[in-house]
């Protein structure tokens, strides 16, 4: 085992994310000590029978004291609270990165607070499934994923280094890019998707009478798709939508054109554009699993990638 990367990681949020890092830098040996806080006595003491760190605290101030990597991973319109509580504890030249899948409102939440003495890398691991909280995490979370860094113009090359080595001893892979970019990005391939899942689910539930039978009983079909993703947090995706909102609806009103013009396509029969569509489409689908980004097994391969032992 080689030595560690740090000697004291502080995790602050313990859900499916912050468990999933506490379980692969235990995996990996990235750090000496683990640090956990969260604010609820309850999901602490989860997470120490789960035996998740060597340190567990209430007071996120207590727990980022001499850590060398803090890592925020709480829901993104609660970044700006934490950055504030954690700052006067923070050790001259901790690293201090978030896990949020927004960046720009993160980057002006936190960065008014954070001491100079630090090196702020904001981040966004695109992994994840719809189950939260302790219990939910698993080692190899980030096997195979992007984690996206969005460093601010002044950020020491040597903490970022250090922080990509993190996330690589992760398993993830490592890209960079600006916030807004990020943000502009992230709201096409997962904010916009998340939403039409929660409303599409949400129209269903609307005809009662179809819910609580048809639909229910024949949601093997893309119905259910559409169920995986619409389980996701609620807290956490209710800031996504007020925190990354121009994208988001910059992103809604064109995905309301194209929309229309296959509404049109329908009304007229116009085969032709339907048949080019879909073949377009279902390309990018075969894209994304020959990029490693999923696998060509039913469920979208989350089974398969999260028990690869069971058939």
């Amino acid at each position: 085992m080689p030595d560690p990367l740090f000697n004291k990681v502080a995790l602050i949020g313990i859900g499916l994310i912050g468990s999933s890092l506490a379980r692969a830098i235990r995996h990996a040996g990235l750090a000496s000590t683990v640090a956990i806080s969260t604010r609820s006595e309850q999901t602490l003491e989860k997470a120490r029978e789960l035996e998740l760190g060597d340190v567990y605290e209430q007071d996120a101030a207590a727990a980022v004291r001499d850590a060398d990597l803090v890592i925020i991973s709480v829901p993104v319109g609660a970044s700006g609270a934490v950055a504030q509580a954690i700052a006067p504890a923070l050790k001259s030249g901790a690293i201090v990165t978030d896990v949020g899948s927004t960046k720009a409102s993160v980057v002006a939440q936190m960065q008014p607070h954070l001491p100079d003495t630090v090196h702020f890398i904001p981040g966004h691991p695109i992994a994840g499934t719809e189950d939260s909280g302790p219990a939910a995490g698993f080692a190899d979370l980030f096997e195979g994923r992007w984690c996206i860094l969005t460093p601010l113009p002044d950020t020491d090359a040597d903490a970022l280094a250090r922080l990509s080595a993190f996330w690589e001893g992760c398993g993830a892979m490592v890209d960079s890019m600006d916030p807004e970019h990020h943000d502009m990005v992230l709201a096409i391939v997962s904010h916009l998707p998340h939403i039409i899942a929660y409303n599409i689910v949400g129209t269903a539930d609307d005809l009662e009478a179809v819910t609580k039978s048809e639909v229910i009983k024949y949601s093997a079909s893309g119905f259910r798709d559409f169920t995986r993703l619409a389980a996701s947090d609620p807290t956490m995706w209710r800031d996504v939508c007020l925190h990354n909102s121009d994208a988001i609806l910059e992103m809604l009103a064109r995905f309301s054109e194209d929309l229309s013009a296959l509404q049109r396509a329908i009304r007229w029969g116009d085969g032709d554009k339907l048949f080019e569509m879909f073949t377009r489409t279902r390309a990018i689908r075969r894209s994304i699993i020959e990029a490693g980004q999923d696998i060509d097994v039913p469920d979208f391969g989350r089974h398969a990638l999260a028990h690869p032992e069971k058939p």
